[in-house]
């Protein structure tokens, strides 16, 4: 009689746990995140491709953007909730009062932008770029580092003919002779020199910016769903210890989610340090992009406005305390 009734609950209480896993199961919280197919973007395309957002209960239902200021327009336009972007966006948007933040930096580089130019051109080295035709990026890295590598030479912006540029229009421009050199970074970078070949001169100076990569959330992400943004940076940590432990297989997931030649990214790799933290280098590089900015007329603001209160440290003190250097 006993064995029976044991039988009867268990037939009544089989279909209450399927019920039960079946409902965990479609309990995954959907977040939109806008990415780009820059290298920067590694560790989300790692994540996507290993699971590791799925293993934090996240549908990611990812949109790629050929570079971050156009990534982050998706935030602000309401189109995504997390956005993969360089700093330099993140400073324009602050000083025009978009309301946005950051919440880790996932990528740094000393390598990754530069000026290639034609050597027919007459550019064999920076102080030839004066009186040349320059294409750039406007509002992102390429515009920054432009002039900061202009000013390693003396010059400034009136000394060249500037020829604005989205990155992916800069390869057919310089070939075809439109301009002289651009200003960008990778995968564009690394095309160019090779479609170039000897006729291109390549102008590094690691000394004199260090590009980061970050990123950024919606107010009401971070405000009303805190425990999806830890989700989300537990997933990219993750990411981080496997992008290390396994480059070649992480190498492999980012051409094929990003649709570029294998051999041009591993060609680009090493440029490039995947680790997800905060430290001072953003808030020192945007205080430096922001004077910039103020000296060269690019905004109406007149003062520095506080970073910090657009830097959101506690999500990834939470995820990771090592990771949120001293001193914010």
């Amino acid at each position: 009689m006993r064995l029976a009734v044991l039988a009867l609950l268990l037939l009544a209480v089989l279909p209450a746990c399927r019920r039960s896993h079946a409902g965990a199961a479609q309990a995954a919280t959907v977040v939109r995140v806008a990415c780009t197919t820059q290298p920067q973007s590694t560790l989300v395309h790692v994540a996507a491709a290993k699971g590791y957002f799925a293993r934090e209960r996240l549908e990611v239902q990812s949109r790629n953007y050929t570079y971050g200021k156009a990534a982050l327009q998706a935030l602000l336009e309401g189109q995504a909730d997390f956005a993969t972007v360089a700093e330099t966006p993140i400073m324009f948007n602050i000083l025009k009062g978009e309301t946005f933040l950051v919440i880790a930096t996932i990528e740094a580089s000393t390598l990754n932008n530069a000026v290639v130019g034609r050597k027919d051109a007459g550019i064999a080295g920076a102080a030839d770029l004066k009186g040349k035709r320059i294409g750039y990026t406007p509002g992102t890295t390429s515009d920054f580092f432009l002039d900061s590598l202009l000013t390693t030479q003396g010059l400034t912006r009136r000394a060249i003919t500037p020829v604005a540029l989205k990155p992916e229009a800069m390869l057919a421009a310089i070939q075809a002779g439109q301009v002289d050199a651009v200003c960008t970074w990778n995968y564009p970078l690394a095309q160019i020199k090779r479609q170039l070949g000897p006729n291109g001169t390549t102008l590094f100076d690691r000394d004199i910016y260090t590009e980061t990569f970050n990123l950024a959330a919606s107010a009401a992400m971070v405000e009303q769903r805190p425990e999806t943004v830890r989700a989300f940076l537990r997933a990219l940590v993750q990411a981080e210890r496997f992008v290390a432990e396994h480059p070649r297989e992480a190498q492999a997931i980012v051409a094929a989610a990003t649709s570029t030649e294998p051999a041009t990214v591993r060609e680009v790799w090493d440029a490039f340090n995947y680790r997800v933290r905060l430290d001072q280098t953003l808030l020192i590089t945007l205080e430096d992009e922001t004077r910039w900015a103020i000296r060269n007329r690019l905004t109406d603001r007149t003062a520095m406005p506080d970073y910090r209160a657009c830097i959101h440290l506690d999500s990834l003190r939470q995820v990771r305390p090592e990771a949120v250097t001293a001193g914010w």
